[in-house]
């Protein structure tokens, strides 16, 4: 079994992923969009363009993603993506450009129980955590 998340949107899912494919080395399979859908008619013309579903391909891990239409979207809240990186510069590497434009909640530092830690929203609502794990 694998636990794969899967993310909800606003309106900015194409945008999110695009960021996230550059800055993780992701491989997105691509955009299915709600207007190439059979739900198209459902969330009339300005939604066409949004993605329905996508999925992008990290190692051996997947990350999806959608936006949801305005009568489902609620704030993301209660989970967070957590990148367990090896060491510091790959946790700094991706520290500043996902964290750009976002909410911190714990700026990149050393923890009692990490080389590097860090908690924020990005800009596009999606809550991150980075580790870098201290021997226990």
């Amino acid at each position: 079994m694998k636990i794969q998340p899967y993310l909800h949107f606003n309106g900015t899912c194409e945008e999110a992923f695009k960021l996230y494919e550059k800055v993780l080395g992701g491989n997105i399979a691509g955009f299915f969009k709600f207007g190439q859908s059979p739900m198209a008619a459902q969330v009339g013309p300005d939604w066409a363009d949004k993605i329905m579903h996508v999925s992008m391909i990290v190692g051996d891990q997947t990350l999806m993603g959608t936006d949801a239409p305005p009568q489902y979207y609620r704030t993301p809240q209660g989970y967070a993506v957590c990148l367990d990186c090896a060491d510091i510069a790959e946790a700094e590497r991706l520290y500043a450009p996902l964290s750009e434009g976002g909410q911190i909640g714990m700026p990149l530092q050393e923890t009692f129980w990490a080389k590097r830690y860090a908690q924020f929203v990005d800009r596009f609502g999606i809550s991150w955590m980075i580790n870098v794990s201290k021997p226990m």
